[in-house]
């Protein structure tokens, strides 16, 4: 028989299926909660890896550069002129006595005319100078022959007073006037024998003061003759022309420069080193240039004192010969070396971090398929290296791309 059961109460099931699903909502927001965020994908083949090392470590900066002359000859115009004729061009090889061009000036032909006429009167002057001396002399000469005479006659006039007046012939007062006539003719004589002397003495005074005249005048004369020379420009040095701009007809400015000829096998390298790297830059460090037809060695010779545009201009002597092929202006890129690090925990440099600094890198782990950040001390840096202090031990591969869009997150995905 059927046996008559309880109705079910609806409600009370609702109520429970109710709590039922809010419990289970609950725990799975918990546990959602407590679930970490995936990690970013990043594509490994944008990614520059290295391996930490230990080992030797090379310091070194790098810059662009150049090929300079090292001692290049400039010429230029002595004396203003017009151009006449221009014989070479840039890229000629040339000899010190290579004429390059021609140049004349009117007005300094005519000037180096006139100090030569100069010269000539100074010379004829020195002659007439010579002539009127020794006329001079002779005359003076003369007049002391005949001072001496009258000298003479005195004092044979005096002799015979003197014998005269023992006899009582003469009156005292004559044979006292022949006496003074003898004192006066002797001080004639020495006065015309002093002036003989001072006319002989002063010939060679004045005779060297014209010929030092007649050579202050050959001098100008010579330096007007060389600026009609210095317009047959010649190269002054072998080597290669390396400027020459000008034209016939062109008109140029004494001291303008004219051109310029260097010697091929006597270049520097000129280097421009950040400022920021060239602080440790020092004479006779090594240096390596890279000249895109070789690498020659060579070592630093001089810093500039003073920065440009945010570099320090660097001259490095080439050791050894240059490539074919090398010439002025050739551009170039250095190496110098600032020291070797003997045995040094070491990485590639990353795309961010200077030296002595705090980075965060990411390191690979888990065979490779993740990276974690890793707070890492950075110490003292080159140009593709840097000093690794602590955060990393050798063999561990980190991550040196820029990796700063992901500053949000401790942990990617290699894919």
């Amino acid at each position: 028989m059927d046996i008559p059961r309880a109705p079910v109460n609806k409600k009370r099931r609702r109520t429970l299926y109710a709590l039922g699903g809010v419990a289970g909502l609950v725990i799975v927001t918990v546990a959602l909660s407590r679930l970490k965020p995936a990690a970013p994908s990043v594509d490994r083949a944008t990614l520059v890896i290295d391996t930490v090392k230990q080992g030797a470590m090379v310091r070194d900066v790098r810059g662009p550069g150049s090929l300079t002359p090292e001692s290049p000859t400039f010429i230029s115009a002595v004396t203003s002129g017009r151009v006449d004729r221009v014989y070479l061009r840039p890229g000629a090889k040339v000899q010190p006595n290579t004429v390059l061009l021609e140049m004349s000036n009117p007005d300094v032909e005519l000037q180096a005319l006139s100090a030569d006429q100069q010269v000539s009167a100074a010379e004829a002057a020195l002659v007439t100078l010579h002539t009127s001396l020794d006329n001079q002399r002779l005359t003076q000469e003369g007049v002391v022959a005949q001072a001496r005479l009258a000298f003479l006659d005195a004092e044979r006039n005096a002799m015979a007073a003197e014998s005269l007046a023992q006899r009582g012939l003469i009156a005292s007062f004559d044979l006292s006037k022949a006496r003074d006539q003898v004192g006066v003719a002797r001080s004639q004589v020495d006065i015309e024998q002093r002036r003989l002397a001072v006319i002989a003495g002063s010939v060679d005074s004045q005779i060297t003061l014209q010929k030092a005249q007649i050579e202050k005048l050959r001098a100008i004369s010579r330096f007007q003759q060389g600026r009609i020379a210095s317009m047959h420009v010649t190269a002054g040095a072998a080597g290669v022309l390396q400027d020459l701009n000008l034209e016939a007809g062109q008109w140029v400015q004494a001291g303008q420069q004219l051109a310029e000829v260097v010697e091929p096998s006597r270049l520097k390298a000129v280097l421009r080193i950040a400022e920021t790297q060239a602080a440790e830059v020092a004479p006779l460090q090594e240096a390596a240039i890279d000249t895109r037809n070789g690498i020659v060695p060579g070592h630093v010779v001089r810093m500039d004192p003073s920065a440009q545009n945010g570099t320090v201009a660097v001259d490095v002597a080439f050791d050894g010969p240059l490539p074919q092929g090398s010439r002025s202006d050739l551009s170039v890129e250095g190496t110098i070396t600032i020291e070797r690090l003997a045995n040094v925990t070491y990485v590639g440099r990353p795309a961010y971090g200077q030296s002595n600094s705090t980075v965060g890198l990411f390191k690979l782990v888990e065979g490779g398929r993740y990276a974690v950040r890793a707070n890492v001390q950075l110490g003292r840096t080159s140009v593709n290296s840097v000093e690794v202090l602590s955060g990393l031990k050798p063999g561990d591969v980190v991550v040196l791309s820029d990796m700063s869009r992901y500053d949000a997150v401790d942990r990617v995905k290699l894919d």
